[in-house]
């Protein structure tokens, strides 16, 4: 961690809502006039589109697993160097991967490269003087063999819906924005379970304050589902490890009275409905936020 230039993480899984919250970060950001270097951990995966696909065949043939989900398909060395060399210097090295035509016309004509979609711009130095850095995606939290991310975030934001949750957001997503059939992405859950269960799952006990939402509506079985469960369908559970609420002295009261049908399910846990989310969100990270930079301002 550092006082100085802080680094705030929001990790979930694919499919989590991670964009969402990331939504949530950027209007905080706003309308504090906050300056933050969005860093997006697709990023750091370890292969391009076309490279992914020869190294997933490989593996299935020589009966290995290889998936987004685990250490060597990424390059977490090179994020957590990223996440050192910014809490001690505001510094640091990034790249963008191009997930679409359009991102690829945007960065090749800001660089001056030829790049397509499914694969990666240069690395290329942060813009100097921000605020902060804010990484999204599914390893700010992995603390696994010689990784360490959690300790060098200040704040540890997890995204976990309720696993059939995510599932049918991942399978709606999938189908609706890439075209993948529905075994396709079936095929994809399966193939990524060990290393979601080894290294996404257990990132939770890491993080800060997670944000799971869960639906009111059946949900039992994820692969027939014909639409995602809305917001008011849900209720989201916020929960805060015991550090996190003595450091920041979250007011639990405070928020009991600020948002209309909340409650307490236990002395660390608060139940929000889930068409209050996002202000759930801001109510909790906004003053978080002020505090760490205005803390790390004093000391520049």
């Amino acid at each position: 961690m550092s006082k100085k230039h802080p680094v705030i993480a929001v990790t979930g899984s694919s499919g989590a809502g991670t964009s969402t919250v990331k939504r949530a970060f950027e209007h905080i950001f706003l309308m504090e006039k906050i300056t933050a270097a969005v860093i997006e951990g697709d990023s750091y995966h370890k292969y391009n589109r076309l490279e992914m696909r020869e190294a997933m065949k490989l593996a299935a043939a020589e009966g290995r697993n290889v998936s987004h989900f685990g250490l060597n398909a990424n390059l977490l060395d090179k994020l957590e160097a990223l996440f050192c060399e910014y809490g001690e210097t505001g510094n640091g090295q990034r790249r963008y991967y191009l997930h679409s035509p359009e991102e690829a016309e945007y960065h090749n004509g800001r660089l001056g490269t030829d790049n397509k979609p499914g694969e990666f711009t240069p690395w290329e130095s942060i813009e100097p003087n921000t605020d902060v850095l804010f990484y999204e995606g599914l390893h700010g939290a992995v603390v696994a063999e010689d990784i360490n991310l959690a300790k060098y975030v200040d704040l540890l934001v997890g995204v976990v819906p309720i696993v059939n949750l995510e599932w049918i957001q991942k399978i709606h997503r999938d189908n609706a924005e890439r075209g993948y059939s529905a075994e396709a992405i079936v095929d994809t859950i399966l193939r990524r379970m060990p290393d979601y269960v080894n290294y996404i799952a257990p990132q939770f006990s890491n993080t800060h304050i997670n944000f799971q939402r869960v639906p009111t509506v059946d949900t039992s079985n994820p692969f027939i589902a014909r639409d995602i469960p809305t917001l008011d369908e849900s209720f989201v559970i916020v929960h805060t490890n015991r550090c996190f609420r003595e450091k920041f002295h979250i007011d639990f009261p405070y928020l009991l009275s600020m948002i209309n049908g909340s409650f307490m399910s236990r002395h660390t846990t608060l139940v929000v409905p889930g068409g209050k989310m996002g202000f759930t969100m801001e109510l909790i990270l906004q003053p978080l936020i002020d505090s760490l930079v205005t803390e790390s301002k004093k000391l520049q």
